[in-house]
């Protein structure tokens, strides 16, 4: 079900699914992405529907004007900066009187959830981030997606911009070549965006160009945090940097091979083992019933454990390292 919620900032699209009984997870995509071109593809896994639908309500917050049949922005309205955005989902939250909530974002998303953690820090369980922001955009990127801003305004999505965006978003491999075809999911994330306002997009590209750097605050951090990132994503050295910055006894890594940015959409097995393990130490993750599936994480009985390795995965596991006090 979809909810308008109307906010100090502007409405902001929210779509519910589940019992609203059970504990909330909330998720923010990447610019010009709404939940469908952003999530599909991990909430679609039968194993997920077991890991995540089974066990939370999700509610998809879209970035006001991204969601499906959004009205052009009105030109006059004013620009929010990613503060008015972390702002909104406080406003979210207390529109369906949510407590603390599971989150998790998607680059720029993962920036504005972890901005929110920062700022209400009371109301986040956990943070489940792929490939996110968390420095300020150096002068390269900034003047990049500058440009980016100007060629929406006078041309609108264009073929060009759609190929910017799925070099954000996918590996070199799913995006193909002359020789090559491009996967369905790059093929569907590119109809996807034909479907964007490019005034709407312009906003909140630009306040993410203007986002400041979280590093201090992440720093104060205490919630756990699960982190992914793609091998080749262009936001993989600051995924790094960001690891560093966070509490070592509190945050873990995961790097998948051959991936971009999208981890979700491009290679979502790599998700579920590590997110299974991560909500069982909130004491959330309640299995049901098995599935029939020999990849789901509900069946470990099924799964050689050679199969288990990382290298199996096509994973690089950063384990959190912890200090056990010694006796005297």
């Amino acid at each position: 079900m979809e909810h308008h919620v109307k906010t100090c900032h502007g409405s902001v699209s929210v779509v519910v699914y589940g019992d609203q009984e059970k504990p909330a997870l909330i998720t923010y995509p990447d610019v010009a992405l709404n939940y469908m071109s952003c999530f599909q593809g991990l909430f679609l896994c039968p194993e997920a529907v077991s890991l995540l639908l089974h066990n939370f309500c999700i509610y998809h917050i879209s970035p006001p004007g991204h969601e499906f049949g959004a009205a052009p922005v009105c030109s006059n309205d004013p620009s929010p900066s990613v503060e008015d955005l972390a702002d909104q989902i406080l406003e979210v939250l207390n529109f369906f009187s949510l407590e603390a909530v599971m989150c998790m974002g998607i680059t720029a998303g993962a920036y504005i959830l972890s901005l929110f953690a920062i700022k209400h820090k009371e109301r986040v369980l956990g943070l489940i981030l792929i490939s996110p922001l968390c420095k300020a955009p150096s002068w390269s990127e900034w003047f990049y997606y500058k440009v980016v801003s100007n060629l929406l305004y006078y041309y609108g999505m264009s073929g060009l911009l759609k190929d910017i965006f799925l070099q954000r978003y996918f590996s070199k491999e799913a995006r193909g070549s002359s020789e090559v075809p491009e996967r369905d999911v790059v093929h569907e994330c590119r109809r996807l965006l034909g479907e964007r306002h490019g005034s709407s997009l312009m906003r909140f590209l630009e306040a993410v160009n203007r986002r400041h750097d979280l590093t201090d605050g992440l720093k104060s951090l205490k919630c756990r945090t699960l982190i992914f990132v793609g091998d080749q994503s262009p936001f993989h050295s600051e995924t790094l940097h960001m690891v560093t910055a966070l509490d070592r006894k509190y945050s873990a890594l995961v790097e998948v091979q051959a991936c971009g940015s999208m981890v979700t959409e491009e290679q979502p097995h790599a998700m579920l083992i590590p997110m299974e393990f991560f909500f069982m130490g909130f004491g959330l993750y309640r299995p049901g019933r098995v599935s029939d599936s020999p990849r789901s994480p509900l069946s470990p009985s099924c799964i050689s454990p050679e199969l288990l390795s990382p290298e199996s995965l096509g994973l690089k596991l950063k384990p959190i390292k912890t200090r056990v006090p010694t006796k005297c």
